[in-house]
């Protein structure tokens, strides 16, 4: 890592910025998470400012240079703006006030008094990395708590003692393991004994937040080591506690896995199959990685000890699709998210059994359908899925999934797997057997869809056939029949 920010690219905006508000008089710095940045060699999408302008005299800086603006954070000294630069690029433009901020142990919310100084606004921030600041137009580096040393060592401590910093802001240990996670940082030991000691105070913020930050640390690029630093410091028995109950007692025999760390190392293994922007698991891929961290976690419900010192997990599958949705729900995560996550734990046992046994048509058909939109990270979660040491099992499982991606493939290609329909669709059922809509339509067309999933497509004149039949055996068809009487 280069020991200077790589100034050479900053966007001109930036510098643009710094103009506008030195010659109104005021002072303006790029500041936080965009300077960090600099140093690591990349670009931030989104711009950060601070100054000593108030919200008030911000606005009147820089509202007629930006495109649009929005004051949503005005009581906590932050106007955002909208540039839209030559190339059409739009960028997200944040400028805030000096603040000096106080929190109130007992609240969510920080109480703000504004600040005098950029070095008592950097003194406020969560982390040394975050606590650099570029002063404009000048590109002078601020750095009085030393993170670009820290930065450079890979180590994230706070700018003043972490204890303080935590109860300031007790989600700020979430963004330690987040970082861990992003930048490959180690906590440095005092931040991670404030972090056991005060990891208690996570239960005062918002599951939204904490959801946020989880979504970042599992979409890092060294989620495991994001996901061990909420373990160990006791973090995750309030935000996650399905994850540390993994850690199952191992048997005297050492019969089974730990489990714990097979689900790490399944994370691992998901992200690496994760593909480019235009494959079909574009990563990073939170739905994808977070099934294969919670894949197993229905196995310390459902283990069993057997005759003989065995270890079953029967069902745990189910069990772990019942607790991951209960915890997605708990943490705020929207509908479709958690049914495809939910889907993916349920159904990563699927496949096991298909090498010895093999597998009908049948069978195939179902399995893509019910994988449904997430088939593809079904391939890659049912992969990662082999962490065993025995490359003999491990080929085996392997050619044997090869096999059945060739199986979906061919019907798929024949068939149109991806839509799966009976041969008959409503208005054709309710015509042939003179129904009008209602739940027997709705058991005819379940009926014609099994078939469907049976047999493959079948011409209309077969698919009629079976329907009559399948009608003939229904309580409704013969109580419509007429009495003898009535013929």
């Amino acid at each position: 890592m280069q020991m200077a920010p790589d100034t050479s690219k900053l966007d001109p905006v930036v510098l643009e910025l710094g103009h506008l508000f030195t010659d109104a008089g005021y002072e303006l710095s790029l500041v936080g998470g965009p300077v960090r940045d600099l140093f690591l060699g990349r670009t931030s999408p989104d711009l950060d400012f601070t100054t000593n302008a108030t919200p008030d005299q911000i606005l009147s800086v820089a509202r007629k240079w930006s495109d649009s603006h929005w004051e949503m954070g005005r009581d906590f000294g932050t106007i955002g703006f909208r540039k839209r630069k030559r190339s059409g690029e739009v960028l997200l433009i944040e400028v805030t006030t000096y603040r000096a901020e106080a929190y109130d142990p007992e609240s969510r919310k920080p109480a703000v008094a504004f600040g005098a100084s950029l070095e008592a606004d950097l003194a406020r921030r969560d982390f040394t990395i975050n606590a650099m600041a570029l002063r404009l137009p000048s590109l002078e580096l601020v750095d009085p708590h030393g993170g670009a040393a820290d930065l450079a060592a890979g180590i994230l401590r706070t700018p003043g003692t972490p204890e303080q910093s935590f109860s300031d802001d007790p989600l700020r240990m979430m963004r330690a393991a987040r970082f861990a996670s992003q930048l490959g940082l180690e906590v440095h030991p005092e931040v991670h004994r404030a972090m056991v000691g005060m990891a208690g105070r996570i239960g005062i913020i918002s599951a939204e937040r904490v959801r946020d930050e989880l979504v970042k640390l599992v979409c890092g690029a060294h989620p495991r080591a994001g996901v061990d630093i909420l373990v160990e410091t006791g973090l995750a028995e309030l935000v996650l506690p399905e994850v540390p109950a993994l850690k199952l007692e191992t048997d005297e025999h050492h019969r089974h896995k730990d489990v714990y760390q097979h689900s790490l190392q399944v994370l691992e293994q998901a992200a690496a199959l994760e593909t480019g922007p235009e494959g079909p698991v574009p990563g990073p891929d939170f739905v994808l990685r977070f099934a294969a961290l919670m894949h197993d976690v229905g196995k310390p419900k459902t283990r069993r000890f057997e005759p003989g010192g065995a270890v079953s997990f029967r069902h745990h599958d189910l069990a772990g699709a019942k607790l991951t949705a209960k915890r997605m729900k708990a943490l705020r995560f929207d509908n479709d998210s958690i049914r495809a996550v939910c889907r993916l734990v349920e159904l990563h046992m699927r496949f096991y059994g298909y090498g010895d046994t093999g597998w009908t048509d049948s069978a195939v058909r179902r399995y893509v359908t019910d994988a449904g939109p997430v088939l593809e990270r079904l391939h890659r979660l049912t992969r990662s899925d082999v962490t065993t040491r025995n490359q003999r099992k491990a080929d085996r499982l392997s050619f044997a999934y090869d096999d059945l991606e060739q199986r979906i493939a061919v019907l798929a290609e024949r068939e149109e797997l991806d839509s799966i329909r009976p041969d008959l669709d409503g208005g054709a059922i309710m015509a042939l057997l003179g129904l009008k809509p209602g739940p027997v339509v709705g058991r005819a067309y379940k009926f014609l869809l099994e078939q469907r999933m049976e047999n493959g497509p079948q011409s209309a004149q077969a698919a009629e056939a079976a329907l009559h039949a399948w009608w003939a055996e229904q309580p409704e068809s013969r109580a419509a029949e007429p009495e003898p009487h009535d013929r």
